[in-house]
């Protein structure tokens, strides 16, 4: 069992949320679903395995500063694959 990632809501209004993802290597945001399109802003560099729940696996390589972008309805779990600190924001964009 993973621990749970530290998530910091920087941010929140009726348009968008800023949330601030901190992860020790093997800590997970756990099982979630994103409602809205979103925007991942990497801090540092680092590691992802995204989980899905059919049990497929994709790693992914992060860089700081390198911004990704995803839509809505995706659903994961998101670890830290790597061996040192992880850590991204993710801003939710509740507005078109």
């Amino acid at each position: 069992m993973t621990n749970t990632a530290r998530a910091t809501v920087q941010h929140e209004d009726e348009r968008v949320r800023v949330i601030r993802w901190d992860f020790e290597p093997g800590e997970s945001t756990g099982h979630h679903v994103h409602v809205y399109d979103y925007v991942v802003v990497p801090v540092t560099d680092g590691r992802t395995e995204v989980r899905t729940p059919g049990g497929a696996a994709t790693f992914s390589e992060l860089r700081a500063g390198e911004s990704y972008v995803r839509p809505v309805g995706g659903e994961h779990e998101v670890v830290n694959a790597g061996t040192s600190p992880l850590a991204f924001v993710e801003i939710e964009l509740k507005s078109k």
